[in-house]
């Protein structure tokens, strides 16, 4: 199997995770951590979130960064390594999906609260 069908193998098409959620990390060396979520990236069907998996970058001088130098910059998890932290109880939980006023909305599992701002 060559690597673009590799490639097309690992996308995701649909999550339960949001930017801007708030995640927990359950496998790595990460685990146990929890972030803010701010990008998803769906092609390769991985997660960045706020000070989790920090890796460390050799960057050239350029407009932004006049000296250069190494920096610490987010690196991405797979999606499956990461849960969803309901605001309401605060606990790692499962997703389920209802319908409130026509919309769509997340639902907790264990507290059965509405995720979603209607």
């Amino acid at each position: 199997m060559d690597k673009k069908k590799k490639w097309l193998k690992r996308r995701i098409t649909k999550t339960n995770i949001k930017k801007g959620d708030t995640v927990i990390v359950i496998t790595g060396k990460e685990k146990g951590k929890q972030g803010k979520v701010l990008e998803i990236i769906y092609k390769k069907g991985q997660i960045v979130v706020e000070r989790i998996n920090m890796v460390k970058k050799a960057v050239r001088p350029n407009q932004q960064m006049q000296q250069g130098g190494i920096i610490e910059i987010e690196a991405p998890l797979n999606i499956s390594n990461v849960n969803l932290v309901c605001p309401k109880c605060n606990q790692k939980t499962k997703v389920t999906r209802k319908e409130v006023n026509g919309k769509r909305v997340r639902v907790c599992k264990k507290c059965n609260e509405i995720i979603d701002k209607v």
